[in-house]
């Protein structure tokens, strides 16, 4: 399976030593150069840089030329409409986003999106991680969401475990 990633899903499942899931649950994921300079930015935590410094087999970057950008709504950040005209271009089995805004845009596209916590949920489903722990572990992270939707998370998809 092919997916096209924004940085999101890679920074938070690399702050809580998840990023295998990637290469478990797909054959390969392209990022756009933008995503893998957000990745490098020096404001990014120590552990993202460090990783995406010795990216491994499954990710590769890929350059998306300006002029494809110009169909992606300007309102989304340069990773999210870098991620979206990629998209475009390879058409993915899937398209990793978190942000709202963008992945309305990618599904408005035709794309089937999913992000942080669907990767986190499918990984459970295939015994490839405790839900609950990894939930934890990402509530430790500045990742948005709601004790709400983390409770709905655990009460649909139960207590998961590898």
């Amino acid at each position: 399976m092919l997916a096209v990633a924004d940085t999101g899903p890679l920074h938070y499942l690399i702050l809580i030593d998840h990023a295998d899931l990637f290469g478990q649950l797909l054959e390969r994921v392209l990022i756009p150069d933008a995503v893998r300079d957000e990745l490098c930015n020096p404001g990014a935590p120590a552990s993202v840089r460090s990783w995406i410094a010795s990216p491994p087999h499954w990710l590769s970057a890929d350059p998306v030329p300006s002029a494809a950008l110009d169909d992606v709504d300007s309102s989304l950040d340069d990773g999210e409409r870098a991620a979206i005209a990629l998209a475009v271009r390879v058409r993915p089995d899937l398209v990793l986003m978190d942000d709202r805004a963008g992945v309305a845009v990618a599904r408005t596209k035709g794309f089937v999106v999913t992000g942080t916590l669907g990767l986190l949920v499918r990984g459970a489903q295939r015994g490839l991680l405790d839900l609950p722990a990894a939930l934890d572990g990402l509530g430790q992270t500045n990742f948005h969401w709601t004790a709400a939707l983390r409770h709905r998370i655990l009460a649909e998809h139960g207590r998961s475990t590898a």
